[in-house]
């Protein structure tokens, strides 16, 4: 949630924030009215009683008295009630508004805005034209779009033989890569209760984007089930692990990573990407989640990056990182870099990691906070999270720019270990 002193830096989002951000404002104020006239309501309900008590009981200044305390408690009892509404609209207004910008964030409106911070490795060249990744993997079958659709629908894939020992693979292998610099590994659960979702600040905004459950049998069990989620990204797990927690400021930073498997419903991405890996309902990925101490949050994030960059350079994936810019920034992020890899069947760069700094944003959700010191009071902790990376689509690229003129596909020799050895995807001898 938005720190509301924050209020008028958010404004540098643009789009409908202005008015998100008008909207709470007024609720604000006449919150802050009513709790004012509440104040002195409550002063003047605390005289009348002081005089009743000096006052003869059967004198008409008691009486008196007694009407302008039943008056006075009938209208604090009505602005109560509404400041208690006032207070409700303020939080729900809130949860609707993104963070504020990082000072260090470009302005721009969208993704064209974004800056590129560097670039890493040479484009693979070819003495043929490059094919996407979708037609290099049918024709080696180890990609069956079709078997995904018939067995649940669009936008589902089978991956088979050695599409399926890669996927292995590159989890294992990221995870090696991760846990040997620090990070705790966790195996959490795919799915998640709404609070949990509301503290990482998917939800209330992004419900459409949800897979939610609808379980039969038992009508009570019913009831609570529909408040759980399939998981669209192990940040929202690992992040909740330390949910309504203090934390000792010694313990910090605290690093984390998880391999999940992750279900969007994509309901504003609707003829997007509809060939290929690219945007799946149901994808792998291997998350990178940090809780650190504010003052070092942004060095954190350089680091986070780094971590996540390193996947793609023990891979020999030509990449590169980018700044968005205020219009392309997500929900609760104030900061973010994006990993871009090259894909030469599609001539174009696309993003395979993001990784943001939410501040004190999520914190402030899931009620995350740390104590400086042992008579300090408790304060929000800063999150960071970022894909270690994503595997399909670390899949995609493996497939496009390691793709040969045979038709065959070149595996990064990082991996081969992790395949007993195989250097190269084959189609196989009939």
């Amino acid at each position: 949630m938005l720190d509301p002193a924050r209020m008028d830096e958010v404004l540098r989002r643009g789009g409908g924030v202005t008015e998100l951000v008008g909207r709470w404002k007024e609720v604000d104020e006449r919150r802050r009215r009513l709790q004012g006239e509440l104040d002195h309501l409550r002063a003047e309900r605390n005289g009348a009683n002081e005089r009743m008590a000096r006052l003869d009981k059967k004198s008409a200044e008691f009486a008196a008295a007694r009407d302008q305390l039943r008056e006075l408690s009938q209208k604090i009892k009505a602005d109560e009630i509404a400041e208690t509404a006032a207070e409700a609209e303020s939080r729900e207004l809130l949860l609707g508004i993104p963070n504020a910008p990082h000072a260090s964030v470009p302005d721009g409106a969208g993704e064209a805005d974004n800056t590129v911070l560097h670039t890493w490795g040479d484009k693979p060249t070819y003495d043929f034209t490059p094919k996407p990744h979708w037609e290099i993997g049918e024709a080696l079958g180890i990609l069956d779009f079709d078997a995904g659709a018939r067995i649940t629908g669009a936008r589902f894939t089978v991956l088979r033989r050695e599409a399926s020992r890669l996927t292995r693979a590159l989890i294992s292998y990221m995870l090696d890569l991760h846990t040997s610099k620090g990070y705790e590994e966790v195996w959490p659960p795919a799915v998640v209760r709404r609070g949990s979702l509301m503290g990482t600040g998917q939800l209330p905004k992004f419900e459409d984007d949800l897979f939610a459950l609808t379980p039969t049998g038992d009508p009570a069990e019913r009831v609570a089930a529909n408040d759980l989620f399939l998981s669209p990204t192990a940040e929202v797990q690992v992040t909740n692990l330390l949910a309504d927690q203090i934390l000792d400021g010694a313990d910090l930073p605290r690093y984390f990573t998880a391999y999940a498997p992750c279900f969007r419903a994509e309901a504003g991405a609707y003829g997007k990407d509809t060939r290929g890996l690219i945007r799946q309902h149901q994808f792998d990925k291997v998350e990178l989640v940090k809780f650190v101490d504010p003052a070092t949050s942004y060095a954190e994030l350089d680091a986070l990056r780094g971590d996540a960059e390193a996947i793609l350079q023990g891979l020999g994936l030509h990449y590169r990182a980018v700044t968005l810019c205020t219009g392309d920034l997500g929900f609760g992020a104030a900061k973010t870099y994006d990993l871009e890899v090259w894909l030469p069947g599609q001539d174009a760069y696309r993003e395979i990691s993001s990784c943001s700094n939410f501040e004190d944003f999520q914190a402030r959700r899931a009620k995350i906070r740390y104590r400086p010191g042992p008579k300090d009071k408790p304060r929000p902790v800063h999150t960071l999270n970022g894909s270690g990376v994503a595997v399909g689509r670390t899949i995609v690229a493996i497939l496009e720019q390691g793709q040969q003129a045979d038709g065959s596909v070149v595996i990064p020799p990082a991996l081969r270990p992790y395949l007993g050895g195989l250097d190269r995807i084959a189609k196989p001898a009939t």
